[in-house]
């Protein structure tokens, strides 16, 4: 992918990480977010990008990008001050940290893993961490693509076995499959291929892990061991306490004209 490095590459890199929509009038208050969120969560973000709408389109899935929330174990701060507490892996920039507010106005969705105790999400958060400066696969979203594209008579199982994913680089990845490399070394499951086997009349599940290039950021919410996590319920929502704004009563009929 070396042509990505020279003027044309970096030009239609530009072009596909441009936004083409107006940001969402509904978003989450900051505040509430920072409240919310805990070392070790995964931040799905409906992106506004035209990659983004390839994303969506192939996926069939609003969700376009995925970062890690790595809480305060960064040292990066922006000039004003703020923390960097996100690590993602972007397009045309690789591996790198942000402060929360990059995606104050997106559209996200927080999916959190059950059960993993600190020490576990600790664990994820900081195999990120050292990834930072790693190299965005541009190989691997192509690949991606090729997988999703319907191929007569092969079944998805088939394609993964037939596809190589990605660069094959280990210093190279997408946003989902570093994250999805950082639950793999806590052997936390995310989609994971079943296999069912019957044993003297029982059944038993034997779950197998996915090549990490295989997944998009869809994956993590519709993942059954990821719990859906929404900052206003998560603070104490109270539907009793809505302040709604009654409608004005519209005057019937024809009405006079007014005085000169």
């Amino acid at each position: 992918m070396g042509w990505l490095e020279n003027a044309a590459g970096r030009r239609l890199i530009t072009y596909l990480i441009t936004e083409t929509r107006p940001a969402p009038q509904h978003i989450c208050d900051l505040a509430t977010l920072r409240a919310t969120l805990q070392v070790g969560d995964v931040i799905l973000i409906a992106g506004r990008s035209r990659v983004s709408s390839v994303i969506r389109r192939m996926t069939s899935s609003i969700w376009s990008h995925a970062v890690l929330y790595v809480g305060d174990l960064l040292e990066t701060a922006e000039p004003d001050g703020e923390r960097h507490t996100l690590v993602e892996m972007e397009l045309g920039i690789g591996c790198a940290s942000a402060p929360l507010s990059k995606y104050a106005r997106e559209h996200i969705r927080i999916c959190r893993p059950h059960d993993l105790d600190l020490h576990e999400r600790e664990q994820v958060a900081r195999y990120c961490i050292l990834r930072l400066g790693y190299e965005y696969d541009v190989k691997n979203v192509l690949d991606l693509m090729r997988y999703l594209a319907p191929v007569p008579f092969v079944s998805a199982r088939m394609r993964r076995r037939m596809l190589a994913l990605g660069s094959g680089l280990p210093t190279r990845a997408i946003c989902s499959s570093l994250i999805a490399r950082a639950f793999e070394r806590v052997r936390y499951p995310i989609l994971p291929d079943v296999e069912t086997l019957s044993d003297e009349g029982l059944r038993r599940e034997i779950l197998h892990i996915r090549h990490h290039s295989l997944y998009m950021p869809r994956d993590f919410d519709i993942s059954p061991y990821f719990q859906i996590v929404k900052p206003a319920l998560a603070q104490g929502f109270d539907y009793r306490k809505v302040v709604w704004a009654e409608r004005r009563a519209r005057p019937r009929g024809p009405q006079p004209a007014p005085a000169e």
